[in-house]
């Protein structure tokens, strides 16, 4: 009995007056910035993309087919120039490198426009040196 009561001498003491007492830590800023916690990285159970990418761009994709009109005729005779439809999302070093791969030559500059229908006109000025006469024999436009 002795030992009980002694217990609940202690606990009621203990309840009276407060054991713990927090210290308060400075602050050196008004502005209260979340702490930074432990990031794991991802490592997901399914795949985030169920589809594949799409292939990306290669020289067989970007030049569709060469245009046959009137006006390509007369650019190919007059200026030196192939007229290619191409990808519309083919820029116009990726339709140079194309050509150049395609048809092992050199081209001077290209100019590009979107067709009202959509599709993307290129138009593929030579160099001097190549004759666009040649080159649109060899493809098989003329």
């Amino acid at each position: 009995m002795a030992g009980n009561n002694e217990k609940a001498r202690k606990a009621a003491k203990s309840v009276k007056k407060s054991q713990w007492k927090k210290a308060l830590k400075p602050r050196y800023s008004v502005v209260f910035h979340r702490p930074k916690t432990l990031k794991r990285t991802r490592s997901p159970k399914v795949p985030r993309v169920s589809a594949p990418k799409l292939q990306k761009l290669d020289a067989f994709a970007i030049i569709k087919y060469p245009l046959t009109t009137e006006s390509a005729m007369k650019k190919i005779e007059d200026h030196n120039t192939l007229v290619f439809i191409v990808d519309t999302r083919a820029n116009k070093k990726q339709i140079k490198d194309a050509v150049s791969r395609l048809y092992d030559i050199q081209t001077k500059k290209v100019n590009t426009l979107i067709r009202p229908d959509g599709l993307k006109k290129a138009f593929v000025r030579l160099q001097p040196d190549y004759d666009a006469l040649d080159v649109a024999n060899k493809i098989g436009v003329i």
